[in-house]
């Protein structure tokens, strides 16, 4: 039987599953790479790029996430400025209210508050594949703690309307929490307007504004 690298096959798919998940869990999502996931499958890079994408989509599959947040989240970032905290907001809330997408990624939340590695696993996905995007999307002064700030709400209103199910969160429709909740997400990426050493959010044009150049 010849050796060498493992053909692309739904068998080898499996198993660069397997092994992704047991990486991500044990190392983290920042420390886990492509390359090392191949190494140890056995397989070109290239096949896992096939396959999955990027590291985004490989976590996706790993953890058997029929939409993934981060994904998704990365595409509503684009676009324009001033109505990215409702766009994103509203994403996301379209994901969890899935069928196909909410199980899983509930599952995957519940095992959050109980388990350590899957805590530590969804912070790194969320610190990279977020905020750390969103940080540099917006820019300007405190741009790491304002997409930190924003992300926390994101967290709260996810928790409470799909773990607690805090009433009325977990009745509303998303065009209802978006507009409730619109103008706090805004203040928590942009900062408020008008404060001292702080960006007031985009302006007509998209850019942000400050009260220092």
């Amino acid at each position: 039987m010849p050796r060498g690298r493992r053909p692309g096959s739904p068998d080898t798919r499996a198993a660069i599953l397997e092994i992704a998940r047991r990486r991500f869990l044990a190392d983290g999502y920042q420390r886990v790479t492509l390359r090392s996931v191949a190494a140890e499958a056995g397989v070109d890079l290239a096949l896992i790029s096939y396959f999955f994408g990027s590291k985004k989509g490989l976590f996706g599959a790993a953890l058997a996430l029929a939409v993934n947040p981060a994904e998704a989240a990365a595409r509503a970032m684009e676009g324009e400025l001033a109505s990215l905290p409702q766009r994103v907001l509203r994403t996301l809330l379209t994901v969890w209210d899935s069928p196909e997408a909410g199980p899983p990624l509930l599952a995957l939340l519940r095992d959050v508050v109980q388990d350590e590695g899957h805590a530590a696993l969804l912070r790194g996905v969320v610190e990279r594949e977020i905020i750390d995007r969103l940080a540099a999307r917006i820019g300007g002064a405190d741009a790491h703690r304002r997409a930190a700030a924003f992300g926390a709400l994101l967290a709260g209103v996810i928790t409470a309307r799909y773990l607690v199910r805090l009433e009325p969160i977990a009745s509303m429709t998303v065009d209802e929490i978006v507009r409730h909740l619109g103008p706090s997400a805004r203040v928590a990426l942009f900062g408020p307007v008008g404060a001292p050493g702080k960006t007031g959010g985009p302006g007509r044009n998209g850019v942000l504004l400050s009260e220092h150049p």
